[in-house]
């Protein structure tokens, strides 16, 4: 069965050139001043070459959560042409997998579904704590514990007289547990629980993988299939339902997110900007020659278009806003 590829499949293997080019071709399109001629380039573009397909149906999939392409002299004309495109590259890409291919093959259990991307996003709809792109939440607890909530994260709450427990279904939070002699106080992550011993730690959870760091006390971590270890003070490990990453050192910038600062100590700008693409819609792309460019300061991670201006009067780079949904971090 056809589906509609997602982000990660579009971007596999596209090239920073492409992706550029594509965003100038939409730009273009949408502009008051595009060209029948354009319209004919773009064509010429789009059916190059495959890599140029994928690249402008990555685009056009970013723009669907702006804004339709509106503004040309004659934009049902314009827009026909965008999606009569789109249509028939799809109808060439035949990409297969996730959730649907299992039902087509009639192998999905409630063992199966239940640690599925979909399932875990379906159960924090209805998660007591959210937040959305961009934002940072704190909460007190009914025990007295303080939960801080990074961007795009969902929490629930199961208290009751013999347990403490939160479910992290997605997302990065900052815990610091309020002491309580009769009740355990638990952390639940798609990849495994984490028991937590008078203590204050952050947990970041992907659908690969969970990250703990400790910095008060030790947490305990029982992953799925695998032996539990424990964790102390100062240390932060991967891991997810099977095996454990290597334990390392917790670095303290990590909590920074919760005072609204990101803490850049001798860090890469791609680690920085992947940092960032957390905190914003739509792309945020660099130019593989500025990669390993290093980064220190602190920044407004919330304010992300001030970080970039800051980034660009600090480094030796430029900004370019091909659309108010596409930045790109050029070498200057």
């Amino acid at each position: 069965m056809n589906h509609s590829p997602t982000y990660s499949e579009l971007l596999a293997g596209l090239s920073h050139q492409a992706m550029e080019q594509a965003a100038n071709w939409y730009a273009l399109l949408g502009s008051d001043g595009v060209t029948e001629i354009d319209r004919q380039q773009w064509r010429l573009w789009l059916e190059k070459n495959s890599e140029n397909e994928r690249a402008w149906l990555y685009v056009e999939s970013v723009s669907r959560r702006f804004k339709p392409l509106r503004s040309t002299p004659d934009p049902r004309q314009a827009a026909e042409g965008v999606w009569e495109a789109n249509k028939r590259i799809l109808k060439r890409r035949d990409i297969l997998g996730g959730l649907f291919s299992l039902f087509g093959v009639g192998v999905v259990t409630w063992s199966t579904w239940r640690y599925t991307p979909i399932a875990i996003m379906a159960e924090a709809w209805h998660a007591e704590y959210q937040t959305e792109v961009g934002e940072i939440r704190d909460v007190v607890l009914s025990d007295g514990s303080q939960l801080w909530l990074n961007t795009q994260t969902a929490v629930s709450e199961h208290f009751d007289r013999q347990r403490r427990r939160l479910k992290l279904h997605h997302g990065e939070v900052l815990i610091d547990t309020a002491a309580d002699a009769n009740r355990q106080f638990s952390v639940v992550t798609p990849h495994g629980n984490l028991v937590a011993l008078g203590t204050r730690f952050t947990v970041y959870t992907t659908a690969e993988t969970s990250l703990i760091a400790v910095y008060q006390g030790r947490v305990s971590i029982q992953p799925t299939t695998t032996q539990p270890i424990i964790i102390e003070a100062g240390q932060q490990i991967r891991f997810d339902s099977h095996s454990y990453g290597a334990l390392e050192n917790a670095s303290k910038a990590r909590t920074s997110w919760h005072r609204r600062v990101l803490v850049a100590q001798n860090l890469s700008l791609a680690a920085l900007v992947g940092e960032l693409r957390r905190y914003r819609h739509g792309h945020v792309g660099l130019h593989p020659d500025l990669e390993s460019l290093e980064v220190f300061g602190q920044f407004p991670i919330t304010q992300t278009d001030e970080t970039l201006d800051m980034l660009a009067e600090v480094l030796p780079i430029k900004i370019q806003r091909t659309l108010p949904w596409w930045v790109t971090i050029e070498p200057k």
